[in-house]
């Protein structure tokens, strides 16, 4: 049942009537925002009659001393006010006791509609003309506008709010007591961020499991009569269809087979080919253009965004926001904007480069359509016009959205293209290139999409009559890549594909399991560490419908719904909350049943002679003195795996880097340097005698120049692979 809240009709006053013009008054009208960057700024927009004060950020939240829903009694939310903002809320009252009215100016998603509602009740606003206003940037004209649009506070936005923030707290406060009790304390789990380290660990899973397999590429390289560039073909196939050529055997053979062939064109094709303009930046996508063009972690775009969007000090102008709102998941532009981005290209680019229709993307997804897509308030504000009154990174992003707007709003580019076909006895080889006709967009930005360039240069007049010979072979060797790593741009990109989390959640997702040490970054790449696996598969075997990626993913969809107002908020945490009570006091009980001790080592104290034990910390798992505090001694902790280094002799253990990633080193180290990413096997090469390291299901050979591989047996039998 939908939760009744005595909210005062809205009286909506004409343009006039709000006294903006700048008409004497004695009214005195109280407009509240989150942050108090915005302040200067709205209060400049707005004149001496409107005093602006800002909440910053939530005044009410749950306590955090206990889960604060009433599962009893309808899964009732107990908010208290947050502890520090006493005084803010104190200055806030004084202000709407003068007030005639108050507009409730937070920002225009969820989260915002609810701090208004808070506020709403915290302030004790009922029987006053309260407004709930929003722009989506923070510029003279916006502000103003919303004053034309002033409404109630959307309760649909609110509880879709509510239900998020209560299902967060069921998960992190239900199940993250009982990572305590099992691994050790300071862990948490949440309904996000625990899926995001299940996808992570996946992806490691697989890539250590990968066996690579060979294949060869074989180029020709073609003189042309009457020409001096020669012409470098790639083999195709057969007039039978495209071949992989999969051994040096299988390419021997098709070598021998070409020996004595003779090289006609049997086709020539040109053609055209059109690149469309990029849509501007949602919040995903921002993210992942400044991870992969700039180096930015997530949590840096948005916080340069953030500031981007609340407003800078310009010369001249004052301070000003100069991007619309950063935290969305659409692609839309308003009318206005974009009628004047076309006189903007068409004035400073050519008519030839303004966009014939608007560049919008498509699809089933559900996006906050309210919003707009992350654009500069005025194309006209240069990135370069702006330099001195930006930080060097602020400078850099701003550049990207405006480059990548301005980019959005004009003409795709035409390439024309030339494939020729080249047939040589049965085999048959290709060669393409392309040429920009019209740069379009591109003259203003090229996004590295990971799409080939062709580098080919054809030679002019190449046609079917053109007479061709032989002048050299390249083959090579290549093996197949395992499935990179994710990056925070990749994990960004997944997440938003599978529905899991939405725009203003990416960022301190990635942050949490980051300062939780369940991942570590080295040079881009997320990489699980010993806790995140342990983390990870406590998860996965005591709660797999909070990691399934497919139930939160429905999860999510059914919370916007919620905001549609078609479902109820308090039916999804009450149907939600009893399966997941269920699986934690079975869990509870399971745990109970195990006898949660320290795990003695062979390691003896070298200070009392006790037999030290394993303990964890918040790097991973030490030795120490089980006669602590009499004995203080500590060891770092190194997990022998019972095989021998192939170089000296001494144990192979299980060590991590600085940063936690797991790999397998000697002992004896640094005076050996033996090392490998891979657990070794006990089983040696039945080719050459040889360590072998565990791929999932295969053994691989150690020495690259045998390349054997074995499959593994659960009774250690092995049956030779290849």
């Amino acid at each position: 049942m939908k939760e009744e809240v005595a909210i005062p009709k809205v009286l909506l006053y004409s343009f006039n009537d709000l006294s903006i013009r700048g008409e004497e008054t004695m009214a005195k009208y109280l407009v509240i925002v989150e942050s108090p960057a915005k302040v200067k700024t709205v209060k400049k927009f707005l004149g001496a009659q409107y005093e602006v004060a800002a909440s910053n950020g939530h005044v009410r939240d749950l306590p955090k001393s206990q889960l604060g829903i009433d599962v009893e009694h309808n899964y009732e939310p107990k908010y208290i006010t947050i502890r520090g903002k006493g005084e803010i809320l104190a200055n806030l009252r004084k202000e709407v006791k003068k007030a005639e009215k108050v507009y409730l100016a937070t920002d225009p998603d969820r989260e915002g509609e609810a701090i208004s509602w808070h506020l709403l009740h915290t302030l004790k606003l009922e029987g006053k003309k309260v407004y709930r206003i929003t722009f989506n940037e923070i510029t003279k004209n916006a502000v103003r506008e919303s004053l034309k649009n002033a409404r109630e506070i959307d309760m649909d936005l609110v509880d879709a709010q509510q239900a998020r923030r209560m299902l967060d707290r069921m998960v992190g406060y239900r199940i993250s007591p009982l990572l305590w009790a099992k691994i050790k304390r300071g862990l948490s789990a949440g309904r996000v961020q625990s899926v995001a380290l299940r996808i992570i660990c996946d992806r490691e899973e697989e890539i250590g499991a990968f066996i690579p397999e060979e294949y060869w590429s074989l180029d020709v390289e073609l003189a042309v009569k009457g020409e001096k560039k020669p012409l470098r073909a790639k083999y195709y196939g057969t007039a039978e269809g495209k071949k992989t050529i999969a051994s040096k055997e299988e390419m021997d053979a098709v070598l021998r087979e070409l020996e004595q062939a003779q090289y006609r064109v049997e086709e020539v094709k040109k053609g055209e080919r059109v690149k469309k303009a990029p849509l501007p930046f949602t919040t995903s996508t921002l993210q992942q253009e400044a991870s992969k063009t700039l180096n930015f972690s997530t949590q840096k775009t948005m916080r340069l965004a953030q500031q981007l969007y609340e407003g800078i000090d310009i010369k001249g102008s004052g301070t000003v926001g100069v991007i619309s709102y950063l935290r969305t998941d659409s692609t839309r532009v308003s009318e206005e904007a974009a009628r004047l981005a076309g006189t903007y290209i068409t004035e400073h680019y050519g008519e030839a480069y303004a966009a014939a229709s608007a560049n919008e993307k498509k699809n089933g997804q559900k996006i906050q359509d309210a919003h707009e897509a992350i654009r500069p308030t005025d194309i006209s504000r240069t990135p370069y016009s702006l330099k001195e009154s930006l930080s060097r990174d602020q400078f850099r992003l701003y550049q990207l959205i405006w480059k990548r707007f301005t980019a959005s709003q004009m003409a795709p580019a035409r390439y024309e293209t030339t494939s020729v076909r080249i047939g040589a006895g049965r085999h048959c080889f290709t060669v393409s290139a392309s040429r920009v006709a019209f740069d379009g967009f591109m003259s203003v930005y090229v996004a590295d999409d990971g799409e080939k360039q062709d580098n080919n240069v054809l030679v002019r007049g190449i046609d079917e009559n053109s007479v061709l010979s032989f002048r050299a072979f390249e083959p090579c060797q290549h093996f197949t890549q395992p499935p990179a790593h994710y990056t925070e741009a990749s994990l960004v990109r997944a997440l938003e594909e599978l529905g899991i989390g939405r725009p203003s959640t990416y960022a301190p997702t990635i942050t949490t399991i980051l300062a939780r040490r369940y991942v570590t970054k080295e040079n881009r790449n997320l990489y699980v560490t010993e806790l995140g696996e342990v983390v990870n598969n406590m998860m996965k075997s005591a709660f797999p419908s909070i990691v399934d990626v497919r139930f939160t993913a429905n999860l999510e969809a059914l919370l916007d719904k919620v905001e549609e107002g078609s479902v109820n908020w308090k039916t999804v945490v009450s149907n939600f909350y009893p399966d997941l009570d269920e699986a934690v006091v079975t869990a509870e009980k399971e745990l109970a049943q195990v006898k949660i001790a320290d795990e003695e080592s062979d390691e003896i104290c070298e200070h009392c002679g006790r037999r030290m034990v394993i303990k964890y910390g918040p790097h991973g798992r030490f030795l120490a003195c089980p006669g602590f505090p009499e004995c203080r001694n500590t060891m770092p902790y190194f997990e022998k795996i019972g095989i021998a280094c192939p170089r000296c002799g001494r144990d192979i253990v299980l060590k991590k880097t600085k940063k936690g990633r797991k790999y397998y080193g000697c002992i004896n180290n640094p005076e050996c340097d033996f090392m490998v990413w891979q657990k070794p096997s006990p089983v040696k090469c039945d080719k050459c005698g040889s360590l072998t390291l565990e791929k999932g299901s295969k053994l691989v050979c150690i020495d690259e120049a045998c390349g054997n591989i074995m499959q593994k047996q659960n009774n250690c039998e092995i049956l030779q692979n290849s």
